[in-house]
């Protein structure tokens, strides 16, 4: 039997259990229904991630790689970025943006960004694929408010050629149960996950 690709499912929320983790189970559900394969959530706040010191040595490493690779856990997770089908993240907002962790992660993507600005043959023979975002904040108002997170997940995640989908971003969800009785949000979510799933039965192997 040929193996199905699998979205890339991440939770970067820093608190467990909180509607960017139900967000993600819920796309991860419809995902699996769709396809009939097993999706898995990944949790940001499991993984050891170091902070970008703006030391510039990947710019004249001749591998391009970041020092800090051997002393966390970083490169799981842009080796999922480097070979998912499709991806979908959930994120809360703090203060108008993303939060630390999730803010660091994208930070070292910087050696990445380099690698791709010089031709890196890998980074420029990925295919174009999709990503769905759900942002969650707790804020009830703000006109602004997704605005420079979506930014700031557009050019991170163009490193890797993938397309942002029209996010789904939700106001006023403060406790971390308030998800479960959104009008209409956890039926977009398996929604968003079962078109996921579509299309890893057509890119199946």
């Amino acid at each position: 039997m040929s193996k199905i690709p699998m979205p890339a499912v991440i939770s970067a929320s820093p608190r467990p259990g909180g509607n960017s983790d139900r967000a993600a189970a819920l796309f991860a559900r419809g995902a699996a229904q769709a396809s009939g394969g097993e999706v898995r959530v990944q949790h940001l706040r499991r993984y050891k991630v170091q902070p970008c010191t703006a030391c510039y040595r990947c710019q004249h490493d001749p591998s391009g790689q970041c020092f800090l690779n051997g002393s966390d856990q970083s490169g799981a997770l842009f080796q999922q970025l480097l070979s998912a089908p499709s991806l979908f993240l959930s994120a809360p907002i703090f203060f108008y943006h993303l939060p630390a962790g999730l803010k660091a992660w994208i930070d070292r993507g910087q050696s990445y960004w380099l690698r791709r600005r010089e031709g890196d043959p890998v980074l420029l023979s990925l295919p174009l694929r999709p990503a769905w975002i759900c942002l969650v904040a707790g804020r009830k108002q703000g006109e602004k408010l997704f605005e420079g997170s979506l930014l700031t997940l557009d050019y991170f995640l163009k490193i890797f050629n993938f397309e942002l989908r029209d996010p789904l971003t939700l106001k006023g969800l403060e406790g971390a149960g308030d998800l479960a009785v959104h009008p209409g949000a956890s039926n977009a979510l398996l929604q968003l996950g079962a078109e996921a799933g579509d299309l890893a039965l057509s890119t199946k192997e």
